[in-house]
């Protein structure tokens, strides 16, 4: 499940600096540089957190939802197994 997560998480990513403020809200939530987000997309934490940048605005996570055809509890079903939250083949 994992790739199938980190998948989508990307996704998520390319959705989110579409728009330059909600990119720029991203990187100043989550304290990482573009350089320092591109470095970590292979981490869980950090593909983790791209999910739960969305989750915490919900107008965000509806859109983004939308965006990538996907229901927004799949978004958070995600976040929750990249941050070891539910079992990787639940």
């Amino acid at each position: 499940m994992f790739e199938d997560d980190a998948a989508l998480a990307l996704h998520a990513l390319g959705w989110i600096v579409s728009d330059e403020p909600r990119a720029e809200r991203l990187l100043a939530m989550t304290g990482l540089d573009p350089d320092g987000l591109r470095a970590s997309l292979g981490d869980r934490a950090t593909l983790a957190a791209i999910l739960s940048f969305l989750i915490a605005y919900e107008a965000d996570l509806i859109a983004c939802a939308a965006a990538l055809d996907v229901k927004p509890e799949a978004l958070a079903a995600a976040a929750a197994r990249l941050e070891g939250n539910q079992r990787m083949d639940a």
